[in-house]
C-alpha cells in the first residue's frame, strides 16, 4: 500500500501537465514500513532525454544522488519514482519495465491533451518479468490509513509523525 497526500498528488499532476507533451519525472521520498509506504515529499527532476522526451525519460546518476541526498537530509528515503505518460494510460510500458528496478514504487500519471487524468502506482516483480499494480490511497495531508498511523514491526508511530512534520516544514 502506498499512501500519498492530496497535496503531493496535485504536485505530480501539475508537473505532468506543465511538462506536456513531454514526460515529466521525479523521485518519490518517504518511508517504508515493510507493509506500507508513505510518500512525504517529492523531488522533481528535469527529463534529460534529448532524443524522445515525449515518450521516454532518463534519470542521470547525478539526479539519483541528488534525490538520495535530499531524502537523507529530511530523514527520508527514496521509495520510488514518478513520471507521466502523455496521451497514454497510467500503466507501465515495456520500456518502463526494461529500465525499472525491483523494490521501488513507480507512480505514473496519465495526461490527455494537457489535462491530468489517472494516476497509478506499480511495483516491478523481483524477477523483472512484469509490474504489479500497487494499491495507492490518496489521503488528506498528514493522515495514514484514515488518520491512524499503522506501525509495522520495528516501526514506532512517533517516527512516522516526525517524518510527516519534517515534510510539512518544506
Amino acid at each position: 500500500m502506498l499512501y500519498l497526500s492530496d497535496e503531493l498528488a496535485v504536485r505530480i499532476r501539475t508537473h505532468a501537465a506543465e511538462s506536456y507533451p513531454h514526460e515529466c519525472c521525479g523521485a518519490v521520498l518517504g518511508s517504508d514500513s515493510g507493509s506500507w509506504r508513505e510518500v512525504l515529499d517529492l523531488f522533481p527532476l528535469v527529463n534529460r532525454r534529448d532524443d524522445s522526451p515525449r515518450n521516454r525519460f532518463v534519470i542521470t546518476p547525478e539526479d539519483f544522488r541528488a534525490a538520495e541526498q535530499t531524502a537523507r537530509k529530511g530523514g527520508l528515503e527514496v521509495i520510488g519514482w514518478y513520471h507521466s505518460h502523455p496521451d497514454h494510460p497510467a500503466r507501465p510500458s515495456e520500456y518502463d519495465r526494461e529500465h525499472a528496478w525491483p523494490w521501488y514504487s513507480y507512480v505514473i500519471a496519465s495526461v490527455m491533451q494537457h489535462l491530468p487524468k489517472d494516476m497509478k502506482s506499480w511495483r516491478l516483480k523481483d524477477d523483472r518479468t512484469e509490474f504489479d499494480e500497487e494499491e495507492m490511497e490518496i489521503t488528506p495531508f498528514g493522515t495514514i490509513n484514515g488518520g491512524r498511523v499503522n506501525a509495522g514491526e520495528g516501526d514506532h508511530p512517533d517516527r512516522a509523525s516526525a517524518l510527516r512534520g519534517q515534510a510539512r516544514k518544506r
